[in-house]
This record gives structure tokens, C-alpha cells and sequence, in this order.
């Protein structure tokens, strides 16, 4: 395990970490979810499974959640109160919108929490997993609308993006540290 690289922006963090997202101690956790809400695997599964099963009830009554959008539920067991169910787009080469409807995906979980007046939030790497989307392409849009949000939404003071294994994590330092480069923020 590594320690976590952390970008000042503004008053807030953006931090990198690899670990368990279900074990973070923050107010939402991002869950990578189908639009049918019908809970899954990876991401998706760990959430419900550590969450329990008011979680799947209470995706049940919402009903489903389109491709670039998020909504929110109780977090159960977890250590997080709420949990924010967002939709990335399935690969198709990058034939089919991809990266605009990527971004969106990040976008709306991010303004929800602020919506919610959650300040800490913990994130996957959204569509990487089953749906295929190249992690290179999909980490610069993942950290660009997590910065944005962070300037943006002065209720949010923490984006933690939590990350599976050590190969995600590179990825996704590389990110920052072009964001960081371009933007004139600092690493913390």
C-alpha cells in the first residue's frame, strides 16, 4: 500500500489512494452502477455487499439512473451516510461519445454530494471494469472534473478517488500531476 498523493486546490484536497473504497471514512462513497440500478459486480458489488441490503431496496424504489447521471441513497453499513449511484458509458472504441458522456458521469455525483452539503467524498475510476473504457483515456477526465467540482462547489473539501490496484493508481498520478502542471495548483 501506498500513501496517498494528495493536490491542493483552493481550500480543498484531491487525493489518489489504492484501497477498499467500502473502508472509507468519508460522507459519500461513489458507486460504479448499471443504469437498471440492479447492483453488479466489482465496485458495484463490494458497495452492496459491505453496505447490505437496504441499499438494493432503496435502488429498487428509484428504479434506474440513465448513462451520465447519479442519484443518491442511505449507505447502510458502511462508514460513509450516503452512497451516489453514478452511470459511465460502456467502451465502443470511442466510436460512440464516450468521453461526453465520462464526464458527465463524474460530474453528477460530485454536484449531488455539494447538493447534499457533503463535504468528503470517495470515488472509483468509473467504466474502467467491465464496461472497458481505457483507463489512460478515462483518468485526465476523471481528475479534470474532480478538480473543477472542487473550485466550483465550496461544499466539497475532499475528492478522494480510491483506486483497485497499483497499475490504476500510475495512471491516474500521471493525471493529476499534468493537471496540477497545467492548472498551477500544488501537490500537497
Amino acid at each position: 500500500m501506498t500513501a496517498p498523493v494528495k493536490a491542493r486546490i483552493g481550500d480543498a484536497l484531491l487525493e489518489l489512494v489504492q484501497g477498499d473504497i467500502t473502508r472509507q471514512d468519508v460522507d459519500a462513497l461513489v458507486n460504479a452502477a448499471n443504469s437498471a440500478l440492479a447492483g453488479g459486480g466489482g465496485v458495484d458489488g463490494a458497495i452492496h455487499r459491505a453496505g447490505g441490503p437496504g441499499i438494493m431496496e432503496a435502488c429498487i424504489k428509484i428504479g434506474g439512473c440513465p448513462t451520465g447521471q447519479a442519484v443518491a441513497t442511505g449507505a447502510g453499513r458502511l462508514q460513509a451516510t450516503h452512497v451516489i449511484h453514478a452511470v459511465g458509458p460502456v467502451w465502443r472504441g470511442g466510436l460512440s461519445n464516450e468521453p461526453a458522456l465520462l464526464a458527465p458521469a463524474y460530474r453528477a455525483p460530485f454536484h449531488l454530494a455539494a447538493d447534499l452539503k457533503l463535504a468528503r467524498v470517495a470515488a472509483p475510476s468509473l467504466s474502467t471494469g467491465a464496461y472497458g473504457y481505457p483507463l489512460h483515456q478515462a483518468a485526465p477526465i476523471a481528475v479534470s472534473v474532480a478538480a473543477r467540482a472542487l473550485k466550483e462547489r465550496t461544499e466539497l473539501t475532499l475528492i478522494r478517488f480510491v483506486l483497485f490496484d497499483e497499475a490504476a493508481l500510475s495512471v491516474f498520478r500521471g493525471a493529476l500531476a499534468d493537471e496540477v502542471e497545467s492548472s498551477g495548483w500544488r501537490m500537497a
